[in-house]
């Protein structure tokens, strides 16, 4: 099979978690005979020094000419006072809505020996494997008008949340069909005692789910939900929800499981070209330094050859590999500290070796 994959390494510790994550690509390519083309784009914080441009005309199109999209993180201090338009994060703004990418898969799972990483009892985090679906293209992120303007003498700030049927249709449909393969559950999020897009959210729901009678539908407040995340996770299995509530729930559920260096993430659309990135942001403080952990990059690049690639075998070796590394005890510094099953420190750059060592067939 011939593959093209856009990279964009991005900024602080993107580079380095994406480094080894094309070692990972490299081994798959070498071992199942595929014929995969890389090709590196700059985008973000780094894209703003050298082009003025968050996400640059040379990139978008090489991104449009790629089957797939690895992206790293984007961001850091250095960019943060810069208007709305030109900071770094804009670059996956345009990236989602360009490619009409309205789907955000996030896995939720806690790895038994992980559990003790955990600020939360591990006897309540065993068995903890859910899926966030969010809605990525609508909301209050891309909502219009949205500014910042004078009125009567004093500053104010609008932001717009909107939804129309048809977005919440699909981004349903989608939850419900990931749930026939799962354990059938829908977790349906919204404000809907509060907001009007919620009650519309909520009606839409009900009527996609009467299409899926074998998948049980539950409505839950986003504020309940959040804690519930915390008192008993064991309940979901796919959460359903929109863009901005989807993007604190997953990131307060990426903590539960022990480190936010764990967790991947697929943005997809109608067709098969998708996004793939860790849901971690820079690190700008461990940037550098050879410790972050490239976990959430590698089984990001399992996603896509999941789901871009319709590649199920060399997607479950990458899997496989990550749960052996584990199990054997080798984390990186976010894993390490206080777990008692912790054997060996390793750094970034061995963690991505072992994966690929594993991947060979060498351990």
């Amino acid at each position: 099979m011939k593959l093209k994959i856009a990279v964009l390494p991005g900024d602080g510790i993107g580079p380095e978690v994406v480094k080894q994550a094309i070692k990972v690509i490299k081994t798959i390519e070498k071992k199942y005979g595929h014929k995969i083309e890389l090709l590196e784009g700059i985008v973000g914080g780094e894209a703003i020094d050298k082009y003025g441009d968050p996400l640059p005309d040379e990139t978008w199109k090489l991104c449009e000419e790629s089957d797939a999209i690895l992206l790293g993180a984007v961001g850091g201090p250095k960019w943060d006072n810069l208007p709305g338009e030109k900071r770094p994060e804009k670059a996956l703004l345009k990236l989602r809505g360009g490619f009409n990418l309205f789907a955000n898969i996030r896995p939720i799972k806690v790895f038994e020996k992980l559990s003790f990483s955990s600020t939360i009892k591990p006897e309540v985090l065993k068995g903890v494997d859910f899926v966030i679906v969010r809605e990525l293209t609508g909301g209050l992120y891309f909502g219009k008008p949205k500014e910042i303007r004078v009125e009567n003498g004093e500053e104010m700030a609008i932001d717009t949340m909107t939804y129309k049927a048809s977005e919440i249709k699909r981004i349903a449909h989608v939850a419900f069909k990931m749930a026939q393969k799962r354990n059938k559950k829908v977790t349906s999020v919204d404000k809907a005692n509060i907001l009007e897009c919620s009650r519309l959210w909520r009606k839409i729901v009900d009527e996609v789910s009467k299409e899926y009678m074998d998948v049980n539908l539950e409505h839950m407040y986003v504020d309940n939900c959040a804690m519930q995340i915390v008192r008993n996770p064991k309940q979901f299995d796919v959460i359903l929800t929109e863009n901005t509530f989807g993007d604190i729930l997953s990131d307060e559920a990426a903590v539960i499981t022990g480190s936010i260096g764990m967790l991947p993430s697929a943005s997809l659309g109608e067709g098969t070209k998708g996004l793939y990135e860790p849901i971690h942001g820079t690190a700008p403080d461990i940037a550098g330094k050879n410790i972050a952990n490239p976990l959430a990059t590698i089984l990001s690049v399992a996603m896509m050859f999941r789901y871009s690639f319709d590649l199920e075998k060399e997607a479950k070796d990458i899997e496989n590999a990550v749960d052996k590394v584990i199990d054997s005890g080798y984390f990186t510094q976010d894993l390490f500290t206080g777990n008692p099953y912790a054997k060996q420190l390793v750094s970034t750059e061995e963690m991505g070796d072992l994966v690929c060592k594993i991947i060979e067939g060498g351990a």
